[in-house]
């Protein structure tokens, strides 16, 4: 098990306005984090309540209890956990650049990011930490989970494949957090969509589906902001090869976006999409065995020289073949 070096930690003060929810310390807490840039489970900052973490006024809190308007709110994470994802050597990993602060890696589709439920090791962490050198990235003090991801600020879905970049030590880290959520990263996907894709901006809200845990929609009362622009690169009969920029970089946003605002889901994607009516696109989908997106571009200011870094992936060998199976079809 490797472990994380100790952060020092830092309290944040905050005053409870009149539009925050205000029934509960805790959900009042979680959403000033969230306001803040920064992510915690309730669950979580329930945890540092009772530990005398988060003060009202100058007096530690309860969980259960309102907040008056104006409220000064003092919240010191706990220290986070040691890293418990185990070094794996024998993962395999396209590295594009790396120094002594980050590195950018190309991942292939099939490869998890990070540990989580059902999959404890093989993943990108794993790979990293077999590397050496990423014992300093540390786990973030705000991410509930951060013990089983150090270094990892954003995050590729399984099937998706494509630039990612991970800090190697905590004010890298830091300082890439901060470009994400000022949404000042350059970033650019590729895909393969079923029908004829329009060149769109998408502006929404973006939230949980209502029903289905593993889903996110944009049709919600309450959400975050979701930004997508979509260009047309190619027409390829039943389908469109596009490409997606992001001015946000919320969890399946382009997968949602395409197909719930542009009615053209990406080929493959069998959570937001449905199996093509063309017996050509079935065949290249089943083919493909995954959905239809890849990460081209990735561009953002270096954290320790403050220069601008950019960095492109080709599309791997296997959508690229799908793409020529369509057109030849």
């Amino acid at each position: 098990m490797i472990r994380s070096a100790p952060e020092p930690l830092v309290t944040s003060t905050f005053e409870a306005s009149a539009a925050d929810p205000r029934d509960r310390l805790d959900k009042l807490v979680v959403r000033l984090l969230e306001k803040a840039g920064t992510a915690a489970s309730r669950a979580a900052v329930q945890r540092w309540i009772e530990n005398g973490r988060v003060l009202v006024d100058g007096k530690p809190g309860r969980a259960s209890m309102s907040v008056a308007e104006g409220a000064r709110i003092d919240v010191t994470p706990e220290p986070p956990e040691p890293t418990r994802a185990e070094p794996d050597s024998s993962i395999e990993l396209a590295v594009v650049y790396e120094d002594a602060h980050l590195l950018v890696v190309d991942k292939p589709a099939g490869l998890v990011v990070h540990p989580a439920k059902g999959h404890a090791s093989g993943t990108l962490v794993n790979a990293l930490l077999g590397r050496g050198g990423f014992e300093r990235a540390g786990a973030d003090p705000l991410d509930p989970e951060g013990h089983l991801r150090p270094g990892i600020v954003h995050r590729l879905d399984k099937d998706t494949s494509g630039l990612l970049v991970v800090a190697k030590d905590a004010e890298t880290r830091e300082a890439l957090k901060a470009q994400f959520a000022k949404h000042a990263i350059e970033r650019e996907y590729v895909a393969v969509v079923v029908g004829a894709a329009k060149e769109a901006t998408f502006a929404t809200l973006h939230g949980r589906h209502p029903t289905d845990r593993l889903r996110f929609t944009t049709h919600v009362e309450e959400g975050k902001r979701a930004v997508t622009r979509v260009v047309v690169l190619e027409r390829l009969g039943p389908a469109t090869l596009v490409a997606c920029r992001l001015e946000t970089g919320r969890t399946h946003q382009i997968r949602v976006h395409l197909a719930e605002r542009g009615k053209t889901p990406i080929l493959g994607d069998t959570l937001y999409g449905k199996t093509p009516k063309e017996k050509a696109l079935r065949e290249v989908a089943e083919a493909l065995g995954r959905q239809a997106l890849h990460a081209r571009v990735l561009g953002f200011e270096h954290p320790a020289t403050r220069r601008h870094v950019h960095f492109e992936s080709p599309i791997p060998a296997d959508m690229a073949g799908a793409i020529e199976a369509i057109r030849k079809a």
